[in-house]
């Protein structure tokens, strides 16, 4: 099948239409952080650097660290951004850009989230590092794809009959990291649980400044969720919609999480900028030996 020029939009010179990157631009291991300012965070470790491009939130430096070739992008917040970023990631690895076409033999890309996240458990303190076993998304991106088969339905009902959930609101989605990522990253040093994805950093996230939230229990029923001894560990904005396109299109995926508040103490931590750096010069020596 070929693709029409409305499906896949190339710029006049031939790169993808938001990155603004041309498929030679990305390497096989993908760093994804929200903040475009972030990016430079990442990259001033690297021993070089290979190209850099901004074009609206996505901004996208490829280098090399101790001899790994690593792409970062800003991804912006939230998993609309994701849909973006990660199907047009997949066509550069994946589709011929001058045929239109797909490739004959596909690509796995390792992607890595590296973001910040609050945690709803006492026992998970601020200025910690969590990796995301599972998301749980409410955010609906996933109900637009074909994705019966990658979800874990039991967890899911689970959870919706535990919260009894609004029928309003989208049914949630649970989705599992990759297992090679997951047990490359996982050590003694970090947190792991399920990430619960949400729309919005407010009222869906249960925060209420001036207005009122549709549960306001929403936060407690989630802290107190187990499914088969897992439990919900920590709220953000991204990693339900990278597991569920990564799991969908053969890539892996893992989200690595800088705790900066504690939601069921009311904690926020006193150096955010050192818990972030921290995480990412631990998640870099990792994702050196990948």
């Amino acid at each position: 099948m070929t693709l029409a020029p409305s499906e896949l939009i190339l710029n006049e010179d031939g790169s993808i239409y938001h990155l603004h990157l041309l498929p030679h631009q990305l390497a096989d291991t993908v760093i994804t952080v929200g903040d475009p300012d972030r990016v430079e965070q990442v990259t001033k470790h690297f021993d070089s650097i290979e190209f850099s491009v901004q074009k609206r939130e996505f901004k996208t430096t490829t280098g090399v660290y101790q001899g790994k070739r690593i792409t970062v992008i800003s991804t912006g917040i939230g998993t609309d951004n994701i849909d973006i970023v990660l199907n047009e990631l997949d066509a550069l690895a994946n589709i011929d850009f001058k045929t239109r076409t797909l490739k004959k033999d596909l690509k796995e890309l390792n992607i890595i989230r590296l973001g910040t996240s609050g945690s709803i458990q006492k026992d998970i303190p601020v200025d910690r590092i969590l990796l995301s076993e599972r998301a749980l998304g409410f955010d609906a991106l996933l109900h637009f794809y074909q994705s019966d088969a990658i979800r874990d339905k039991a967890f899911e009902q689970a959870f919706v009959n535990h919260t009894s959930w609004n029928t309003e609101k989208s049914t949630p989605y649970c989705v599992s990291a990759s297992k090679t990522l997951f047990n490359h990253f996982d050590s003694e040093e970090f947190f792991s649980g399920v990430t619960a994805t949400n729309i919005g950093f407010y009222g869906p996230q249960g925060r209420q400044l001036r207005l009122k939230t549709e549960d306001a229990q929403l936060n407690d029923k989630l802290e107190n969720f187990d499914f088969k001894g897992t439990r919900i560990t920590n709220l953000e904005m991204e990693t339900s919609g990278i597991y569920g396109l990564c799991k969908l299109l053969g890539h892996r995926a893992l989200s690595i999480n800088a705790i900066l508040a504690n939601r069921a103490t009311g904690v926020f931590s006193k150096d955010p900028a050192a818990t972030v750096n921290h995480m990412i010069t631990t998640a870099l020596a990792r994702i050196a030996s990948l």
